[in-house]
């Protein structure tokens, strides 16, 4: 997008980009409306004690409270005892900040981010199945191409519209748009074939059409054997789930299940893509691995036009979850929990690999007991709003209270930062320079274009002044150009290898997608091509039964 001034106000413009062709969604459009809000927060609020009113005070007067209380805290119940909130929504050089200010200035193993509530379930079956974690392991552009889709648990024709001309000219050119959803929402409306699924049935469903797949001869033999593993023990599961069997437990008639089936195996070239309708479950990993076995078995992955893909939701959904913020990961998918991988970010950072933290719990166990002795006392929340946000949201909010501190940088006053001790005024979209990634692995440079409003401050500004508070300043930047340069060093030889990928290339326009190991490299835009990344070179089956009975109802999780 771009941004103009139309002689009384700012405004969006159109900008041509390969991705949405100059497309955009409401809150694209409106983006430019909250960087003049007249609520935005330009000054540090805080109280003093629970039910004061949050009053200004000074950037000083503030770091110095949060400093001193998280000393305080960490003396007397140990460094785990501060936790670290981040958000899909921050930029590559955010998250990777806050993940390392966590786990080097504070010294906590408590870090998570809300994308627990979101992409956990389909980043798990990804990085099972394939070795790798990347939304789309093909551009966008290569969606019309394909002559069948699955598109499962996804309405992008309200939350994403501008993926939806791709869909479009997918149909115009004669391909088949099939999809799996308990609701006729916009997109299952201009659908060729709508699988009308009970809530909790997705499992079912996709074993039902591979056992389809398996009966009428439309799976792909050849590339099973030679470049997959584990096929055996889910024949062996879905054996079970002929077409009858699999209408008593979704309620899509037989006959569509197998018309489904035909659609997909008979295609030359053909996608399955889940999103949040089978991700948020409690057996969501177990739903994704089951659409993922019914791609492979049809030999739709690492062909051209084909795969499996995960339709990510937030504004950096996809590089908000590669560089740290997660409990069991540093930059790049780097395991925390493996010697060489701690010992390759160690040294990048300047530190011995002994001195950073283990695994932290995930984002669910850490906010559940705040506030409790052997728990979380102190937390700094930057990018989410978790009052809003959070799964059994009335329960958070007492927790919220019993901390001893409750820090949250945010735009607004929001519902997290209302319960807040301290309120940190942050930057917008428009006021900073970054990067971000988006659903194809595809970076995104952002130029600041306006100054920020009154004394607010960059997320990476208020990082390095709470580590000069603590004093650790020398190990923030808030120089995005700088942290992305050492986000580069840190994820090089890894998964999601960003060495190659610099501002100036960015700022050239080049199209560069990860992994991208060397400047000379342009990128890769599609994935499994040559190779798969697990360590046998195939992508493994795994058997996804459905002990977990449907469900009439189903829980709405929102992600800010």
């Amino acid at each position: 997008m771009g941004l103009a001034w139309n002689g009384t106000a700012l405004e969006v413009t159109r900008r041509e980009f390969p991705t949405n062709r100059g497309g955009l969604c409401r809150k694209g459009w409106t983006a430019a409306e909250l960087l003049v809000a007249p609520d935005r927060l330009t000054s540090p609020l805080m109280r003093q004690t629970r039910g004061e009113p949050l009053r200004p005070v000074s950037w000083e007067t503030a770091i110095a409270r949060v400093v001193s209380t998280i000393a305080r805290v960490q003396e007397e119940h140990g460094r785990d005892a501060i936790g670290v909130f981040g958000g899909g929504g921050l930029t590559n050089e955010k998250a990777y900040a806050l993940g390392k200010f966590a786990r080097v200035v504070l010294r906590t193993k408590h870090i998570d981010y809300n994308g627990r509530f979101c992409m956990a379930s389909a980043a798990v079956a990804s990085q099972r199945a394939f070795g790798v974690d990347r939304g789309l392991p093909f551009p966008v552009a290569d969606i019309p191409a394909a002559e069948a889709i699955l598109l499962v648990g996804a309405n992008p024709a309200e939350t994403m519209p501008p993926l939806v001309q791709y869909f479009d000219e997918q149909r115009t050119r004669g391909g088949r748009l099939i999809v799996a959803d308990p609701r006729r929402t916009a997109t299952a409306a201009m659908a060729s074939t709508h699988l009308q699924l009970a809530p909790g049935t997705d499992a079912a469903l996709a074993n039902g059409l591979l056992h389809v797949a398996i009966r009428d001869r439309l799976i792909d033999g050849e590339f099973i054997a030679a470049r997959t593993s584990g096929f055996d023990a889910v024949r062996q599961v879905v054996a079970s789930y002929w077409p009858d069997r699999a209408e008593r437990i979704t309620g899509v008639p037989a006959k569509k299940i197998v018309e489904a089936a035909h659609f997909l195996g008979e295609a030359t070239t053909a996608m399955v893509m889940t999103a949040r309708g089978p991700e948020q479950q409690s057996r969501g990993v177990d739903n994704v691995l089951a659409f993922i076995n019914l791609a492979l078995a049809l030999g739709h992955a690492g062909k051209p036009h084909c795969g499996f893909g995960c339709i990510t939701g937030q504004g950096n959904g996809q590089g908000g979850r590669e560089h740290g913020q997660k409990s069991d990961q540093l930059p790049g998918y780097r395991r925390i929990d493996n010697p060489a991988h701690r010992e390759h970010v160690a040294s990048v950072w300047g530190v011995h690999a002994a001195d950073l933290p283990g695994p932290g719990r995930s984002a669910t166990e850490m906010l559940g007991d705040l506030g409790e002795e052997g728990g979380v006392r102190v937390l700094l929340v930057m990018g989410s709003n978790l009052v809003v946000s959070t799964p059994n949201a009335r329960t958070l909010q007492p927790r919220l209270d019993k901390l001893d501190l409750l820090v949250v940088a945010d735009l607004f006053l929001s519902e997290t930062a209302e319960r807040a001790d301290v309120v940190l005024p942050a930057c917008q979209w428009a006021e900073e320079e970054g990067t971000m990634t988006n659903l194809e692995g595809r970076l995104l440079y952002r130029r600041a274009a306006l100054a920020p409003p009154g004394d607010s401050r960059s997320d990476l500004q208020i990082l390095a002044l709470l580590a000069q508070g603590l004093g650790r300043g020398q190990f923030i930047s808030d120089v995005p150009e700088e942290v992305f340069d050492e986000l580069r060093r840190c994820s090089a030889g890894a998964v999601a290898d960003y060495a190659g990928i610099t501002y100036d290339r960015l700022r050239r326009g080049e199209a560069l997608f990860w992994p991208c190991p060397s400047d000379a490299h342009a990128g890769t835009p599609r994935l499994f091509l040559e190779r798969f990344a697990t360590r046998t070179d195939g992508p493994v089956f795994t058997p996804s039964s459905t002990r977990a009975r449907p469900s009439n109802r189903t829980r709405s999780i929102r992600c800010t």
